[in-house]
């Protein structure tokens, strides 16, 4: 893109998300893949969704509409199995967001990382019986009414932590990026309410859930999209006495193989699991290959970092150490179908709720679906 004119649109109040698209589409239009595509006629369609998990009030969904964001991950309807979890309660929320010409692809289940805000720990994590039953139970019924009210994906995340981070830095602009640095976390207090969990504790749970809500999910063709532990922490060591087992590679490998069903698989956060690598410049794409070629990535969590294992920084989408148009062919490659959501975005001074720095992130996404779409 001419610099001028790139000033000219910048100036002339051109919207976030269209700049970006605008900028991405130039720095690809060039590449010798795509014009080997154009010369050769051949264009094969990308399968990749742009998706948002803002939420679904009138007012996003009118924006995402806009926007051309056209798959809905909803809030969580309520904390426990009551008429927002039922049939009709499910069926009026998807019909609702239909209603704007958009579709809702995921609920989430109450398993979140906002359980830890709270000082509240679910008794599936708790590992207390038989109150981890009755949760398990309400889970399955959640499961069946998703079904039964033609919503196709649940994701939930089964942490001890949270998100921890530390201070954040200053980025592009002046930006803040939210930053993880192990050895200035503060583990205050050094446990969590559930005590230490080893490694095989955390597993026991994981499996105890798994074994229950799997065939359920199977049955009722739901897919159960899981979230890697945010950030991984050093094996030995953990973190507030917790053996993160779902922050490395090799623990989402064990995890997806629990229960082997089309219907169980990640809520996949590129940005976690780059976070979890040494080189997440080099090692990222292998790891999407991995998974994605087993039909085990779900939805994508599509942000950047930069940094690695145990000291990052959580950039705007192509500042960071991942080359995201190559990630985006990857998940091309793999013939990944879901959605991709922006995650994370950095905070912009004055931009409040980071809607400006969301709209960035959805115009980059659009554009490099685009891209990857037109070529051969």
């Amino acid at each position: 893109m001419d610099r001028r004119k790139f000033v000219r649109m910048a100036g002339g109040g051109i919207a976030a998300g269209q700049l970006a698209e605008a900028v991405a589409a130039a720095q690809v239009a060039a590449s010798p893949a795509r014009q080997s595509a154009n010369s050769k006629g051949k264009q094969r369609k990308a399968l990749m969704k742009v998706g948002t998990q803002h939420g679904d009030s009138d007012e996003i969904l009118r924006v995402m509409a806009g926007f051309g964001v056209n798959y809905i991950c909803s809030r969580l309807p309520s904390e426990r199995l009551d008429e927002r979890w039922s049939v009709d309660g499910l069926s009026r929320l998807r019909e609702r967001i239909e209603s704007f010409g958009l579709t809702l692809d995921v609920v989430p289940l109450p398993m979140s990382s906002n359980y830890i805000t709270k000082a509240e720990l679910p008794n599936i994590m708790l590992g207390r019986s038989p109150e981890r039953d009755r949760e398990i139970d309400d889970v399955c019924q959640m499961i069946r009414n998703t079904a039964k009210a033609g919503i196709p994906c649940l994701k939930y995340n089964m942490t001890f932590l949270g998100v921890p981070r530390t201070e954040s830095t200053k980025g592009r602009g002046g930006a803040e990026y939210s930053t993880f640095v192990y050895d200035k976390a503060k583990q205050d207090p050094p446990l969590t309410e559930a005590g230490p969990i080893d490694a095989d504790k955390y597993w026991e749970r994981i499996t105890y859930f798994l074994e229950r809500v799997v065939p359920v999910a199977e049955e009722y063709k739901v897919k159960l999209a899981c979230h890697p532990q945010d950030p991984g922490m050093p094996r030995g060591r953990g973190f507030r006495g917790v053996e993160t087992v779902l922050g490395s590679v090799e623990g989402l490998k064990r995890f997806v193989s629990i229960k082997e069903s089309a219907y169980h698989g990640l809520n996949f956060c590129q940005g976690t699991v780059a976070e979890m690598l040494q080189k997440p410049g080099q090692e990222i794409f292998d790891v999407i290959r991995y998974f994605g070629s087993r039909k085990k990535i779900f939805n994508v969590h599509f942000r950047n970092i930069r940094g690695g294992f145990l000291n990052f920084q959580e950039t705007f989408i192509d500042d960071g150490d991942v080359d995201m148009l190559k990630a985006m062919r990857v998940y091309k490659e793999v013939g990944f179908d879901g959605m991709m959501m922006p995650d994370h975005v950095p905070k912009i001074q004055g931009d409040t709720n980071s809607y400006q720095g969301f709209a960035f992130a959805f115009g980059y996404i659009k554009a490099l679906i685009a891209a990857v779409a037109a070529e051969s």
